[in-house]
Formats: C-alpha cells, structure tokens, sequence
C-alpha cells in the first residue's frame, strides 16, 4: 500500500467505520476515491451527491450532500465549471437550469418513478380539462414538465407555494399522495395525478405503530410522500432538510425513524452519532444504480448521453416555473402568518 492510499484509507475509515465499514473494506475503494478527487481539481469540477446515494459516494467524493433543489443552489455560488451529479437524471436537470453556463454531468442516465409519470404532452391534456386550474408541478419532474407548469414547488414550500397561487383549483403533480397530503392543509381544491414514489408508498403504518410500541418516546419522521395515513401517525412530516433540521435540534440521546429512503439513514448515522435510528428502511432503485466506478468514469471519459441538455425553449420556460416558485414561496409565506398558520411543516 502506497503513502496516498494509506492516508486515503485512514481518511474514509474515519467518515465511514460509523456505518459499519472496516478499514479494509475503505482500503479496497480508497485508489478510486483518490483519482476521482484528483481528477475534480484538474478538471475544476464539483460532486454533487444526493443524500440517497451509497456511503462511499456521499463521504468518499461528494463535495456537497444533500437533497436535489438545495446542491443545485449551492453549484451556482461554486467557481466549478463543471458538475457530476450523482442523482437521477430530472436532478441533473435541475442542476443545468439553475447553472446553464456550466457543463453538468450524470453517471447514469436513471429514471425516476414520480418523473417518468407524467409527461409534458399529459399536463397539456389536463390543463384542457381543467382551463381554470392552476398547475403546480413537484420539483422531482422532468424541465419538459417544468416548462408546462405554472410554478414549480419542493417538498419544503408545496404548501406555501399553493397557497399564493391565483386559483382556486389546483393541479397538483404529479405526486398523487403528496397531494393528498396537501389537500388536507391547504384551503385550495387539488386535483392530483396517478405518479407516486416507489420508496415512500411502499411503508407501511403498522410499521409505524410497531416502531412507537417497542420505542417509547421514539420521534418519527417522514416524507410527505408517504401515505396520508401513515403522515396523520408522525411527529414530523417533510423533506430531507427538514428531517435534518428536526434531528439537529433535537437532544443528544434521541432515538428516530427515518420512513424515507436508506441513504438518509446512513447519512445520519455517520452526522449524528449522539442519536439513535432504528426501524427499518427502502433503497431506491433508481438512486442505487449508481457506484464509484460510474463516477470515475464519468471524469475519464464521459458519454454523451452523461452530458445533460435541454432545449433552449424548454429550458427558458421551466426556469420560469422555478423562478416563480421563489416569488409565490414568499407571498404564501406571508398569507399563512397573517392567518396564524405559520408553521411551514406539513405537520408539528
């Protein structure tokens, strides 16, 4: 073992032996984590890693972990001129319309169960049926998507950003059970679509109960894409910044369950060793595909479907949506303190 690698080891076992890793097991990965840090220096690149990738990625070579909308925000202040994002592609877009001048790279072209539901040639259909809704579309859709909405939202301001919207009648997409979720907070008519995240729909709430029965005083946090039934059975219902802003505040000794995708939990096992996880998880199929290899790869010698491109057209009028996200964020904001609601999380 090389003087670099041995360095390199010591360095990954610190972030990762949290999780269950052996110092060999870190040896074994620590000559690509080497290369592929080497690498973004030379080229003056930036790893964006999504709090649902492996370990490896998130602590081996990520420069910043996070949820989607959030690293896309932190690249545009980054001087990088280059960003591999290790996520599924709809993120990699999302990266590219707040970072046009940049060239954005996705070690694997993966899908996504709530993006691949809905397509811009169906949200023209649905504003058809529906000429007087407004059409608030979820951040984890396609810029095809983006572009036929009105505004764009995220896990975090979906109530605040329906709220301030003109209409009465929203359509709501394509997340069916966010939706659901939403319906029930919001003075607003929502009309959903069929797409739901295979992660979140497949928990169940006994398994919640059985959770809160052998833990007392567990906190339980979930997504808002989750069931209305098993989001009505939580202490804290919203997305990844959320649930890590109720955990860092929370005291030391606290014991959790995350009802959200694996990676999440990993990350706050190795962030938060003063507080307990237990329950159980769902790994992300899409999500899951990619490994250290891909991202290597994707610094030596990138594909062209790797390079993510939008049309021009499209990707002017998805900016729109997003930039129209900020403004109704604001207005709702406000409309629900002057109300007395002024919680922003799906549920307290």
């Amino acid at each position: 073992m090389t003087a670099e690698v041995e360095k390199e080891t010591r360095r990954l076992f610190g972030k990762l032996r949290h999780l269950g890793w052996t110092e060999g097991d870190c040896e074994l990965i620590a000559p690509r984590t080497l290369e592929i840090n080497e690498l973004k220096k030379e080229q003056n690149a930036l790893v964006l890693a999504h709090s649902y990738q492996t370990p490896d990625i998130m602590y081996g070579v990520g420069d910043y972990v996070g949820d989607s909308y959030d690293l896309s925000v932190k690249a545009t202040v980054h001087p990088a001129r280059k960003i591999i994002f290790c996520s599924v592609y709809f993120m990699g877009e999302t990266a590219k319309l707040l970072n046009p001048g940049k060239e954005v790279l996705v070690p694997r072209v993966a899908g996504c169960s709530l993006a691949d539901s809905i397509t811009a040639e169906q949200v023209r259909a649905m504003r058809k049926a529906h000429p007087d809704a407004g059409v608030v579309c979820y951040v984890n859709t396609y810029a095809e998507v983006k572009a036929e909405s009105d505004a764009c939202c995220t896990s975090a301001n979906a109530l605040e950003v329906v709220e301030a919207m003109p209409q009465d009648e929203i359509l709501f997409i394509p997340d069916r059970l966010m939706a659901e979720n939403l319906a029930r907070i919001t003075s607003k008519t929502i009309r959903t679509w069929e797409g739901t995240c295979v992660v979140h729909e497949g928990f169940d709430v006994s398994s919640v109960k059985e959770i809160r029965r052998r833990f007392p005083g567990v906190k339980i946090l979930a997504h808002p894409e989750c069931t209305p039934g098993l989001v009505s059975e939580v202490d804290f219902a919203g997305g990844t910044a959320g649930m890590l802003d109720y955990v860092k505040t929370s005291p030391a000794g606290t014991t959790f369950m995350l009802v959200t995708e694996c990676g999440l939990a990993d990350r706050f096992r190795a962030e938060f060793r003063d507080r307990k996880i237990v329950g159980t998880c769902i790994l992300c199929p899409y999500m899951k595909q990619i490994r250290l290899d891909d991202v290597l790869q994707t610094l030596r010698d990138p594909a062209p479907e790797q390079f993510v491109e939008i049309p021009p057209d499209v990707a002017a009028r998805a900016r729109m949506s997003l930039d129209r996200m900020f403004e109704l964020e604001q207005q709702g904001r406000a409309m629900l303190a002057s109300r007395g609601s002024g919680s922003l999380r799906w549920i307290a």
